[in-house]
């Protein structure tokens, strides 16, 4: 049976450099920036959608890299695809590329926005800016690529585009924060507060009449306790944090206390995801006796 491959995204390079379907080896370099421009995306909206999570499901990275395996006839329009694997080895919910597909949705969105001028759409990690800013370096001014959804209105890049991400890339913008810091100063009539981080950075962050006894509490012990942030807040270009510009909770932790984490997964489910992670023919390599002579294999020391 042959192997199993779907179709994602469609790009098209519009331009008399693209005639008569030609793509010269800077469209291929472009192809690689959209490749790293997705893939990026893709892990940032499954740690988005997993912050419990540390690592990236087994397959991950092969189910979200687009391959390149034909140019269709009489345009300069590249299909690629995302290989799931072989058909009798799929699950029901491995057949469909959903990451890659994910992640190409959002891109199209990012870019439609950043042609029309308009504000970028808010699940969209700030910090991926300077990775779709690269794409489309190459064009000239009367250039194009269009990324191409089935059954959507087709995204542009452009110099015009990307100039006005370049434009985005070198200002702040605005996202998830979560800091931890001493509090020494507050302001209660204004209703903010400092927090400083292990760094020495200090940030300002606004606080609400209900949230106030908090903010005293961190205040009033602050050698003692540090005030976990959790809330909206403004970053640098480079995604240093500037200010929490709306708190969502706070919490107060000892001095060295670890902050527990109530979203942690299990250990054991941990363990047997790293287990699924190595191939079964280096399962069938162990010895049989491994758990009874561990010593043994690893010190050699005599067996049981």
């Amino acid at each position: 049976m042959s192997r199993q491959w779907k179709e994602v995204v469609r790009l098209a390079f519009r331009g008399d450099r693209f005639r008569d379907h030609a793509l010269d080896l800077r469209a291929i370099t472009e192809m690689g920036r959209f490749q790293n421009m997705i893939a990026e995306t893709a892990k940032a909206l499954w740690y988005a959608d997993n912050p419990q999570r540390q690592r990236l499901p087994a397959r991950f990275e092969e189910r979200t890299r687009l391959c390149l395996r034909r140019i269709e006839e009489a345009s300069a329009a590249v299909p690629l695809e995302v290989y799931l694997g072989e058909p009798e080895e799929l699950e029901l919910s491995e057949r469909e590329p959903v990451e890659a597909n994910q992640a190409v949705a959002l891109a199209c969105e990012v870019l439609r926005a950043a042609e029309r001028d308009e504000p970028l759409p808010d699940r969209f990690p700030r910090t991926l800016i300077p990775e779709y800013e690269r794409f489309g370096q190459g064009l000239t001014e009367h250039e194009a690529i269009q990324v191409i959804r089935a059954g959507e209105e087709p995204a542009r890049v452009t110099p015009r585009s990307r100039a006005r991400l370049a434009a985005l890339a070198e200002g702040p913008y605005e996202d998830h924060v979560d800091v931890t810091g001493q509090v020494l100063e507050a302001d209660f009539r204004q209703g903010r507060f400092q927090v400083w981080l292990d760094d020495g950075t200090g940030i300002t962050a606004c606080f609400s009449p209900p949230q106030e006894s908090e903010v005293i509490d961190a205040l009033r012990g602050h050698r003692t306790v540090r005030l976990q942030v959790i809330g909206r807040g403004e970053f640098s270009a480079s995604g240093k944090p500037l200010r929490v510009t709306e708190v969502e909770e706070m919490r107060l932790h000892p001095v060295g206390e670890v902050a527990y984490d109530s979203t942690a997964r299990p250990i054991e489910e941990v363990l047997a995801e790293l287990a699924a992670e190595v191939p079964e023919e280096d399962w069938r390599r162990l010895p049989p006796d491994l758990t009874d002579n561990l010593d043994h294999y690893l010190y050699g020391t005599p067996r049981r």
